[in-house]
């Protein structure tokens, strides 16, 4: 197998706020589009499945069948194995694994499934193909992405405006990209794949309680993640701005008609046999 190739660094990182949001995604609020898909006798892959909430629930929905989750982060993994023992699933594993460089035959599983990993990785064209190749002929590639360029809110703040701009340019420095979703589809036909379903999908956060819940993890992501420290390390930003912007992400919070939209890109790519 070849090494691992990734040269992007992860701008969340895994504190506490970002684990906040990624132990609240699910199969059904973050891979919809391809739930009709699955079997229950499928083998399936999650790339970069963190904390493993979305992996569990793809256990569960094939009983008869296995799902791995790998992640490049050793530590998140002693979680997504806790989140799945605590459901009793006994049909999943984990390992530690870069999407670039998977170690397992070609024609291995029936679904290989990615949820915000390629908008941080160096070389998505690569990562797609590396999972086109250990996908099963007539498998499945499902990937999903968000669109940072296209979030979009109420009431109009300055300081969520510089929020955007300024988490933009630091996942570009780390070598990712944050306005992926849009870019699934050309990155699959360049990875190979012929047969491409594009479709979007959004999260939103209205409620009083989605606010809340969605402001203070952006407010304390902000000044406290691994992010905070690269938005200043890499003279992005100073501690004043982000605290600044950590403010505006609570105002926003306290605002009775606040609302918030994330859009994802996502595509379905079936390998031909």
């Amino acid at each position: 197998m070849p090494k691992p190739q990734e040269t992007a660094v992860y701008t969340h990182g895994h504190h506490p706020s970002v684990l906040r949001s990624h132990t609240w995604r699910t199969a059904a609020n973050s891979a919809p589009y391809l739930l009709d898909r699955l079997e229950p006798r499928m083998r399936i892959l999650d790339v970069g499945c963190g904390p493993g909430t979305i992996t569990a629930d793809f256990a569960a929905l094939v009983p008869d069948g296995h799902v791995t989750g790998v992640d490049r982060a050793p530590e998140v993994l002693e979680q997504a194995r806790a989140t799945a023992a605590g459901r009793g699933l006994d049909n999943v594993d984990f390992a530690v694994a870069d999407v670039h460089a998977l170690d397992y035959p070609d024609d291995t599983f029936c679904v290989v499934h990615a949820h915000q990993v390629l908008q941080h990785v160096g070389d998505p064209v690569r990562a797609l193909r590396e999972m086109r190749r250990v996908t099963r002929p007539n498998g499945f590639v499902a990937v999903r992405d968000s669109d940072y360029a296209a979030m979009t809110w109420y009431p109009a703040s300055a300081g969520m405006d510089a929020w955007l701009d300024l988490y933009r340019r630091v996942a570009r420095a780390n070598g990712g990209e944050p306005d992926a979703g849009r870019r699934l589809k050309s990155w699959a036909l360049r990875a190979g794949f012929t047969d491409v379903t594009a479709t979007s999908g959004t999260w939103t956060f209205a409620t009083p309680g989605e606010r809340r819940w969605w402001s203070d993890l952006w407010a304390e992501r902000t000044v406290a993640s691994a992010y905070a420290a690269q938005a200043t390390g890499g003279g992005h930003a100073t501690d004043a701005q982000l605290r600044a912007v950590s403010a505006a992400w609570r105002e926003w919070g306290k605002q009775p008609d606040g609302w918030f939209s994330v859009l994802h890109g996502e595509i379905l790519c079936r390998k031909e046999a």
